[in-house]
Order: structure tokens, then sequence, then C-alpha cells
């Protein structure tokens, strides 16, 4: 059983990572988020996460923010190796609950 744990080293922390991931990336679609995929050399799942001020105030960005943390620390054995992986949480988003986005994020990463 892998350790469901998530740590620093798995975390996409510098804007001139972001900047790069953005540029270079590949991007998948849903109605409710954007992943961004791009390989990268140290060998680890890396996450990022954005959420702007559209989606609403700090209580409602932070409770996505959580979710998302979550989806990627009980999932990560099914996300693509070597990748850092960048989903940008659109619009309409503070309403979800976990099992909403779970199967919309479980279903954009089967496509890719």
């Amino acid at each position: 059983m892998e350790k469901q744990s998530f740590g620093k080293k798995e975390r996409v922390r510098k804007r001139k990572n972001y900047l790069n991931i953005y540029q270079r990336g590949t991007r998948v679609h849903s109605s409710n988020f954007t992943v961004i995929l791009n390989p990268n050399p140290s060998g680890e799942k890396r996450l990022g996460v954005t959420v702007s001020k559209k989606v609403g105030n700090a209580v409602k960005r932070n409770r996505i923010k959580r979710l998302l943390r979550e989806f990627f620390r009980l999932n990560k054995d099914r996300l693509p190796d070597s990748r850092d992986v960048v989903i940008i949480a659109k619009k309409d988003v503070s309403s979800l609950k976990y099992q909403d986005v779970y199967l919309e994020l479980a279903d954009l990463f089967k496509k890719k």
C-alpha cells in the first residue's frame, strides 16, 4: 500500500514552475475544471492548484483547494508518473461536493 500523504516534494510551489507548466503542458477540459499535464524530470507526481477569485470568497476557494488536494492524495496511484498536474477550477465550482469532484476528475484522467 502506497503512502497516502501530500508532502512538499509532491507540490508545485514556484511561480516559475507554474508558468512553465502553463506554457508547455497539455490541457484537458471538463465543465468545472481544466487539467494541465506536463512531464517533469524529477520522477515525482506533483500537484498545483489554481482557484481564482471568480469562484468566490476565501472560504469557498480554500474549500475547493482542500477537495482537490484530497483527490490527489487518495488517487496518486491512478495518475501518470513523472508528471506535473495543475488543476484550474472554473467559475461555478464552489457548490460541488467531494463525490462530484472525484467523478469529474477521474473521468478527465481516464481521457489522458
